[in-house]
């Protein structure tokens, strides 16, 4: 008998990914980093603005706002303005 597909429900994806941290290592991260939060995430509400204040590297953090359409987790219906502002990040720090 084979095996297929997991599938979960997206209460026990989000339940599930609590196990999954970046606070023993965030103090290992160097590289310039960009974190993107969204004013209406229900899926990891706040996690971005934690993460971004315990980074010690160069770092830049982008709130998407309802205003802007870009409220949701990973900035849904608005990735043409998330886009842009990742690629002008990258811009800056690439400085091209």
């Amino acid at each position: 008998m084979g095996c297929g597909p997991l599938v979960f429900t997206t209460y026990e994806l989000t339940q599930g990914s609590k196990d999954y941290t970046i606070k023993d290592i965030v103090q290992n991260i160097r590289c310039p980093t960009q974190v993107l939060d969204a004013e209406n995430d229900d899926s990891f509400p706040g996690q971005p603005k934690i993460v971004y204040d315990a980074l010690t590297c160069s770092k830049s953090y982008i709130r998407f706002t309802e205003q802007e359409g870009a409220e949701e987790h990973c900035q849904s219906g608005a990735l043409a303005i998330c886009n842009q502002r990742i690629l002008d990040w990258l811009d800056k720090i690439l400085k091209v």
